[in-house]
């Protein structure tokens, strides 16, 4: 039997619309948040479909599990946008909806016909979000981006392979999924802007820039004064490793100065405690490659559930490694029911996040999963006013697609 999931939005965005015009990670992260939280999402994808949907495992050619995890509660119009039939769906859409979304490089959204002023025009109110690879001001603005690109421009990649003798990547999107939220809170931001005062906006959230001021928070280190006072990097992040246990490995994090002494009290390494001088956080800090290097050496004298036992009856932050095959069955995310699983119409038996922001009185919901190719063509442009003979002249003519 078919799952009957929810019709009805229940999130705090519930009666908002949103036109989603972005394809692969960045901004379909973002526009699935906005529907998770009761946004109506109408996805556009061109006839061919979105490239991320055969990035990952798939059951079926065009349902891939990183299209899967990111395109919920959204409903899918698959049109040729290049199209003076696509261009008037479009001029019929975006005075319909709130916020529109994309990653389309802002020229060729202008090839288009649907740069910001010309939106504005049709939608005064019109929130419009940009996500863009390099801000639109500097010398980078026209170059296409993509997640490893960002990580290798903003010195992600060069902090992670310090100790490899080389640049690493992160093995997850972190620049899209980071500039995803980014985009998530512009959005919101813009929309408290116009609540306000009436008037949409363009927002404008550029990958590198984004990055960057995440990782400067803690990695600017000396660089943040003029003239510099020491090395750029946060050297207390660089000396966190995995610690090896007697029968493995356990993060073992002690942060405040009680902390500390706990660890090496119940170690029964209490003359660590004045040798390192771990009472005083200014001098720990500046001694700490070897604090960390005696925390090191230390725990291998324990298995790891000994450590977690003790650790958690003196309330020192610490915890065991999670393989990802064993993610779902993590006891805290199974207690939680982190992990939902729903029957997709064509995909069968899936698995995925829940929505983890949780709001009292305004809970978040699963109502669609993600759609087939042109799932919603036809439901789509029939609320646009299109006839039955205009819709299947469109057919024939390729500018949409139907499931």
């Amino acid at each position: 039997m078919p799952e009957t999931l929810p019709t009805d939005a229940t999130g705090p965005l519930k009666g908002l619309r949103v036109l989603d015009l972005t394809a692969v990670v960045l901004g379909p992260f973002c526009t699935q948040m906005l529907g998770d939280w009761g946004a109506d999402i109408i996805k556009i994808e061109p006839p061919t479909g979105d490239l991320v949907r055969n990035s990952g495992v798939h059951r079926n050619r065009g349902m891939a599990s990183v299209f899967l995890g990111i395109n919920r509660n959204k409903r899918d119009l698959a049109l040729d946008l290049k199209s003076p039939e696509g261009a008037e769906v479009l001029r019929r859409l975006i005075p319909r909806v709130d916020v529109l979304v994309t990653n389309i490089r802002p020229a060729g959204m202008a090839r288009l016909g649907f740069g910001p002023e010309e939106c504005r025009v049709l939608n005064p109110r019109l929130v419009v979000a940009v996500a863009t690879g390099f801000g639109q001001d500097g010398p980078y603005r026209a170059r296409p981006a993509f997640d490893e690109i960002i990580q290798a421009s903003s010195g992600f990649a060069d902090i992670v392979g310090e100790d490899q003798g080389g640049p690493v990547f992160v093995p997850s999107l972190i620049a899209d999924k980071v500039t995803g939220m980014a985009l998530l809170s512009g959005v919101l931001a813009a929309l408290y802007h116009r609540e306000r005062t009436g008037e949409g906006q363009l927002v404008e959230v550029p990958m590198l820039e984004t990055l960057t001021a995440f990782l400067s928070v803690e990695h600017l280190g000396g660089l943040g004064f003029e003239p510099r006072h020491g090395p750029a990097g946060y050297q207390r992040l660089r000396h966190r490793k995995p610690a090896p246990t007697r029968d493995g490995h356990i993060t073992l994090l002690p942060y405040s100065s009680a902390n500390w002494v706990a660890f090496f009290t119940m170690a029964g390494r209490e003359d660590l405690i004045e040798t390192l001088s771990v009472r005083d956080p200014v001098k720990r800090n500046a001694n700490i490659e070897a604090v960390y290097a005696a925390m090191a050496e230390v725990a291998r004298s324990k298995t790891t559930a000994e450590w977690l036992a003790l650790c958690e009856q003196h309330d020192i932050p610490a915890t065991g490694f999670t393989r990802i095959e064993a993610l779902t069955e993590h006891p805290h995310l199974k207690a939680v029911g982190m992990f939902e699983e729903h029957d997709h119409p064509s995909e069968g038996r899936i698995r995925m996040a829940k929505p983890p922001t949780r709001f009292e009185k305004t809970p978040a919901n699963i109502r669609r999963l993600a759609p087939r190719l042109g799932e919603h063509t036809v439901e789509v442009l029939q609320e646009l006013g299109f006839t039955a003979a205009e819709i299947a002249e469109m057919q024939t003519r390729q500018v949409i697609r139907q499931a």
